[in-house]
């Protein structure tokens, strides 16, 4: 859906954006700080990036100087530069010297996952915790509408059923919110917005789970030249055709603004080279596995997190790993020193190196990269949505279907809307069983986010110590503060490490609380009410 904007509007908006009406757009002559807050506020609006520019940040800024900017004055020596150093000769390093801020607006839950794969760009997505979804865009709910299912005869169940679900949303928000408000009362020294707060994001926590993957989203992205050419590379070779047009949608606005860095893109003997080659793999892996695995296969039975390989020796050489930038000796002189060494001596040594971590964010150093794990998690699709943000890690995840069933929140239950919520699921999984023979790439777009989908972490400790600090923190989402505790259990208990595991200080293994969001509304209002 294209904005509008009046005469006065346009005139400021053409300053700062590479384009006025369509979804992909660049940020151009703005302060980086103001680029960091605009994204910031992003996650957590409804708004489009245009819009809340205009509504929240304009006013705030002197613009009186900037009516005459072009950003193309002085760029064509620039260009001439990088196409020799970079173009002609090849050196990548260049293209990481260069970064763009760029917002993607209304992308599916699928294309989202594609866009934030790369590890070495930053990304803040739309947050279902502070978005009703029963708001629509341009008339319609805002869920994405694939050409080629629209066109062929399944055109109209695809919408019909879609706006059904999220009929279902928005009938059972009211429900679960005055369910919420009549079972957990208001604190005294809360304040009625901090409460109110609180209550919509426990119920939009618990009713995510009924959109379809095909729910549109708001994704802010930096990256470099670099980053943004690997990314346009894989998305020209996905096998999702919404991945492909948007791959072009980026690239023709990315090349407002760093086009030198992304001239290879669609050459033939480079980037288009490069896409047939992962698309070449990709098809000739779908079918081996195919060849290899017939469908039929009676599915095994497994855990929500099992831990599928570690290194039985990973603390040894972790302590051994902690010594070896204080000593001027072979780490094989090293190590074998430390398996002579007493449990105790070892214990030393890791205490010594994690030192006085009073914070969560205090991270000891890189030695803890040198254990690893892998894990096999079968979790709903939104608490995926999550975890698979953590980019300094290794993750893969299968396709999206309904083939492992769905989790269906406590609080939805006892509001009493199971019934609608089964009906739901019922009939998202439906809708993909009849998309999935003609169109298998769009048949996720119509599983909600409460189907479960399987996907690998695999993580150094250091890693591990991050995610699973963060995602057990009492304000986080059931779903995921799950695999967060039980990656937690299995270090400790299944691999042993149990010195490692005691180095997560900061994991929490309490129950769920009340409201998951009380605590951090009560330090947001304390902070607004200081300034």
């Amino acid at each position: 859906m294209a904005e509008e904007f009046s005469a006065e509007e346009a005139d400021v908006l053409r300053r700062y954006f590479t384009n006025l009406y369509g979804p992909v757009f660049a940020l151009v002559n703005l302060p980086e700080v103001v680029k960091g807050a605009l994204f910031a506020r992003y996650s957590r609006s409804p708004k489009s990036l245009r819009r809340l520019f205009l509504d929240e940040f304009v006013g705030e800024l002197d613009i009186s100087g900037d009516v005459s900017i072009d950003a193309t004055i002085g760029l064509r020596r620039a260009e001439e530069l990088y196409d020799r150093v970079f173009f002609e000769y090849g050196d990548d390093s260049v293209a990481q010297l260069g970064g763009v801020h760029l917002a993607c607006e209304q992308a599916s839950n699928l294309l989202t996952k594609v866009l934030e794969w790369g590890r070495l760009m930053a990304y803040l997505e739309q947050s279902t915790r502070y978005i009703a979804y029963d708001e629509r865009l341009g008339g319609r709910y805002r869920f994405f509408r694939p050409p080629e299912v629209l066109q062929s005869s399944l055109g109209t169940r695809y919408v019909g059923d879609m706006d059904r679900m999220f009929d279902t949303y928005a009938e059972l928000l009211p429900v679960v919110v005055e369910h919420l408000r009549s079972t957990i009362p208001k604190e005294k020294a809360d304040s009625d917005f901090v409460y109110r707060q609180a209550i919509r994001a426990k119920a939009f926590d618990a009713l995510r789970g009924l959109l379809p993957a095909s729910s549109l989203s708001n994704v802010g992205i930096y990256g470099t030249g670099q980053g943004y050419e690997q990314l346009l590379l894989r998305m020209r070779a996905h096998p999702l055709p919404e991945a492909r047009t948007y791959a072009d949608l980026m690239l023709t606005e990315l090349r407002k603004v760093v086009p030198s860095f992304l001239k290879r893109v669609d050459l033939d003997d480079r980037g288009l080279a490069w896409s047939r080659y992962l698309d070449t793999n990709r098809q000739s892996m779908d079918e081996i596995a195919e060849r290899l695995f017939p469908a039929g296969i009676t599915t095994d039975p497994a855990p929500v997190v099992a831990l599928v390989d570690f290194d039985p020796d990973a603390e040894v050489k972790l302590v051994a790993s902690a010594l070896y930038s204080h000593l001027s000796l072979p780490e094989a002189q090293i190590e074998a020193r430390v398996r002579l060494m007493s449990t105790e001596e070892r214990l030393a040594v890791l205490t010594a190196y994690e030192g006085d971590r009073s914070n969560r964010r205090h991270k000891p150093g890189r030695a803890l990269e040198r254990p690893g794990y892998r894990f096999d998690v079968l979790a709903d699709y939104g608490a995926f949505r999550d975890l698979q943000r953590h980019r300094m890690l290794t993750i893969e995840w299968q396709k999206l279907t309904p083939a492992h069933g769905y989790t269906r929140p406590q609080a939805v239950e006892e509001a009493g809307a199971a019934p609608a919520f089964d009906e739901a699921m019922a009939r998202s999984a439906s809708l993909h069983d009849a998309l999935a023979e003609r169109f298998p790439a769009e048949a996720s777009y119509a599983v909600a986010l409460a189907y479960k989908v399987r996907f690998s972490m695999q993580m150094n400790a250091r890693e591990a110590m991050h995610v699973i600090e963060l995602r057990t923190t009492p304000q986080g989402h059931p779903a995921y503060r799950i695999v967060g505790q039980e990656m937690h259990r299995l270090i400790a208990e299944q691999a042993g490490h149990h010195a490692i595991a005691e180095m997560m200080r900061f994991v929490d293994h309490s129950a769920e609380p009340e409201l998951e969001r009380l605590q951090a509304e009560r330090r947001a209002e304390s902070r607004r009410q200081e300034t």
